[in-house]
Parts: C-alpha cells; structure tokens; sequence
C-alpha cells in the first residue's frame, strides 16, 4: 500500500493513530469486546491499483531502414519529435519517474520492456493487456505518426487510459479523439510528472473507492441495508442509530478516558465555555465511532448526529478527518463520498460544511462543527484551534472552530451520487472570521473563488467539502471526472 495508507500498521492502529486521540489506549477497555458481540461486517480487502505502462516509438536503425510502419517510411523520415529526441533515453528517464511515483502512491506498475511500433505488436499487447485485467494503461507515445495507435491502445487494452505525448512530438493540432474524448486523460506537456501522478492518484482513487466500505447511521432504519453506490461501486451499508447510542451509553467514564479528556483541552489554543464533562463525552463519542468503524470494517462514516444531544461526535470527526478516515456529518452520502475522493486523490482532510454567501464582497462561506485541525493529513501541519460548544442547542458538546490560513489555496468539491457528476472550484482562504460578528457554526471559513462574477451561482447543494489544496490538485479531480466518465462542472 502507499505511504499515506496504513504505514505497516494494523487496520485497529491505522483507525486512530496521531493526532491529539492518538493514544492506542483509545481502543482498550473492552470496547472492541463489546462491538464484537453484535454481529457486523469483516473489511473489505484491498488491492492496489494496477498500471500497464507502454512506450511507442521505432529504433533509429528501422526508421534508416525504411522499415518503419507510417508513410514517412519510404524518406527515411524521422517525424516529430526528430532524430536528436534520444527516445532510449527519454524511456529510461520515464519509467525510472514513473516507477517512484508508482511506488509513493502505492500503484503496481507493469512495464512493457520493449517499445512497440508495428501495428501487430499493438494488437498483440492490446490482448494481454486485457487478458491481464489491469485497472488502466498508461501509453507513452514519442511519435507524431502513432497518436491513432496510442489511441487504439488507451481505448481497447484496460477499462481507462492515460496518454502521455511530449510537446513538440506532434504536428498541428492533437489527434481530436486523444485531446477531448471521456474515457481517457490525455497529457501533451514538457515532462509534465505532476500531470502523470496526477493520472495515476485518480486510478488509485477509482480503485480504492470500489473497495471501500462507506457506514451511515441512521435513525429512519430498523436494519442494517446494504447496497452500492452506482458509479464509484463504494459498498454502502446504513445501520440503525440505536446500535451507536446503546454502545456509546456501554462506555463508562474512567480514568483514562478523563485522562484524555484532559489532553485534548490542553491541546487547544483556547476553551471556551465547554465544561470538563463534556470533552469525556468527546472521548467516549470517539470510542464509539471506533467501534462502529470496527464493528463494520468500514473505512468511512457518516452518522445522523444533529440530535444526538451528549452522543454527537464532533471532535472524534475532526481527529478522524486528519488521520485520513473520512467522517461526513448528518448521514450524509453525497458529501462523505466527495471526502473519500479527496483522501485517495490527495491524502487530505475534507471540511463538509454548510455554505453561505457574502452577496456584497462576491465571497463563499462555509460553516460547520467537524473540521480537521490536521487539513494535509496526519503528517502535514496542524493549525490553530479553539474548543467551543456545538452552537445549535443544549447540551454544550465539544466542537472544534479550526482557523484556517489566509491566502490557503482551497478547493470545493462536491460528488454527486447517481447523478454522474461532480463540481469542482478553486480558490483562496480570505480568513477565519471570529463569531461574532460573523454566525454560522464552530468553524468558519471564507474564501475568494476563483474567475466567478456571482458566488451565488456556485451553489453546490448542502455539506459540499473544502480541501486545503491548490489548481494543479484540482486538476486531479478533473482527470478523475474524465477518466471515468463524469460530467465536472466548476472552474478548473
């Protein structure tokens, strides 16, 4: 797996590791006992994403001989990129890039050892490419006159492609097909190795998606329902509410949870009228989400938790979040699935919120009560923050009010389940406006979106998410859409 994935340690480990509830006693006292007693779901195993990577150029001693297949062949012609390209060389350079990043994002890359410039070699690794049943095929094309080929390769070897061809080894304009076609993600750049990662984090993603399991707790439901989410083949499994209560109220204050309780009031920049007994429920919540995640191997949740009075889980979203376990609030599909994009395109934390609108500065505004303080995940900084009451009504439960950095570059994203869609837009943090005079919910953020004359129009629907990251990651999500196939709307 990846280096921001599990890090060698046990899935039990990874659920909580760093972060202020990072302890490992989090998960002792037997409440993994508890949640072992009700019957659940065993995880879903997990493969890494496959990658065949294919190189198309012909020798120098065929193009002299007139042997090489295109209609230059009978002038001994070197097309575009020329004769001084050094295409050994360039392969080389490639697969030595391709190979680490392969490795950082914990992808399997295949290589084809030669590369091809007959048509029947094409055919001939267009059928074990498929008969291989890699997840994509990344095709790098160093001549003009093999676009068509490379296009042959990227629509009939794998389920989705990703060519690669270096400026200046095309005449005129891209092959049509190549440059605006779904299905594919087409990179026509000077050794380009962000755009290529970027391509591969969105494989990565699709893969990782369809082998995740998504928990929603629910009070409308009396039994566990499971389904999958249509597109992103996400394993969805709803589960009815009691079962989170009757194992939060199982879970006895003592004193290692106060001890805890103690730590993360410590830990914050400031406390603001949050008694002692509520950062225990704080860490009682958290051992509950734990033990649901566990109970059900899943790798997300979201919980319907507006009405959970002592229960709601706010801070144990917040930490989770930043430890690249994606927790959505209020049973949320679309939004909790957008921040599971988000963790396997850029291993960050997404911010699911409720927008708002500054009409007269042309600005967006988000609000809500389970930011991450860790924004770039586990090993990235953590910011400021300030441990207040969840600002709906009694009892005052702990939420965390996270100040976010001004001129952040931000990305708000939102998937759209069902509906073969997702919106993405960039931008830049304005500020952290204090409360009052600004309202909302504990954390509160606003932003300049980027080339927009009505922020209003952006309108993403309830609890889209906001990620602390810049265009070139937004272009990621981009690729995603266009590899598989999803109408993306925004301003990237």
């Amino acid at each position: 797996m990846c280096e921001s994935c599990d890090r060698g340690i046990d899935r039990r480990g990874f659920l909580i590791a760093g972060g202020a509830l990072g302890a490992a006693s989090l998960l002792s006292g037997g409440v993994f006992a508890q949640a072992a007693a009700k019957p659940g779901l065993a995880p879903r195993e997990k493969r890494p994403a496959k990658v065949a990577v294919v190189f198309l150029y012909p020798p120098a001693d065929v193009v002299s001989a007139g042997k090489n297949e295109d209609s230059w062949n009978v002038h001994q012609w070197f097309t575009w990129p020329g004769n001084q390209f050094q295409p050994e060389q360039q392969q080389a350079k490639f697969t030595k890039q391709i190979g680490e990043m392969a490795k950082r994002l914990g992808v399997e890359v295949a290589f084809h050892p030669q590369a091809i410039y007959q048509e029947a070699k094409v055919k001939e690794y267009i059928a074990a490419t498929k008969a291989a049943k890699v997840d994509a095929v990344l095709v790098v094309n160093f001549w003009n006159t093999f676009a068509a080929r490379s296009l042959q390769i990227a629509t009939e070897a794998a389920p989705t492609a990703i060519v690669y061809q270096p400026l200046g080894s095309n005449h005129q304009l891209p092959l049509e097909a190549l440059r605006a076609s779904d299905g594919m993600f087409y990179i026509h750049s000077i050794e380009n190795w962000a755009e290529i990662e970027r391509g591969l984090r969105a494989v990565r993603a699709a893969v990782m998606m369809a082998q995740s399991r998504l928990l929603r707790i629910s009070g409308g439901v009396q039994k566990t329902v499971e389904a999958e989410e249509p597109d992103l083949k996400t394993h969805v499994v709803t589960v009815p509410a009691e079962e989170y209560n009757t194992l939060f109220d199982s879970i006895k204050p003592d004193a290692e949870i106060a001890a805890l309780a103690q730590r993360i009031k410590g830990e914050a920049a400031r406390v603001m009228d949050v008694t002692d007994e509520y950062f225990v429920e704080a860490v009682r919540a958290h051992r509950t989400v734990a033990g649901m995640i566990e109970r059900y191997g899943a790798d997300a949740v979201t919980i319907e938790c507006l009405f959970l009075k002592d229960r709601k889980p706010c801070v144990s979203f917040a930490v989770n979040n930043g430890n690249l376990v994606p927790c959505g609030c209020e049973n949320q599909l679309d939004g909790t699935l957008t921040q599971m994009l988000g963790r396997w395109l850029w291993d960050r934390a997404g911010f699911m919120h409720n927008p708002d609108f500054d009409t007269s500065e042309n600005r967006y505004y988000g609000s809500h009560c389970t930011c991450a303080w860790k924004l770039r995940g586990p090993e990235g900084p953590s910011r400021p923050y300030v441990v207040r009451p969840f600002f709906h009504q009694a009892p005052k439960t702990a939420a965390v009010d996270v100040a976010w950095a001004p001129e952040e570059p931000v990305v708000l994203a939102k998937y759209f389940s069902g509906r073969k869609t997702l919106c993405c837009w960039t931008g830049k943090v304005v500020e952290s406006p204090a409360c009052p005079p600004a309202g909302g919910c504990a954390t509160r953020v606003l932003v300049n979106i980027d080339r927009v004359d009505d922020v209003s129009t952006i309108y993403p629907g309830i609890h889209p998410i906001l990620f602390s990251a810049d265009p070139g990651d937004a272009r990621a999500l981009k690729a995603f859409a266009r590899m598989y196939r999803l109408e993306c709307v925004g301003n990237v």
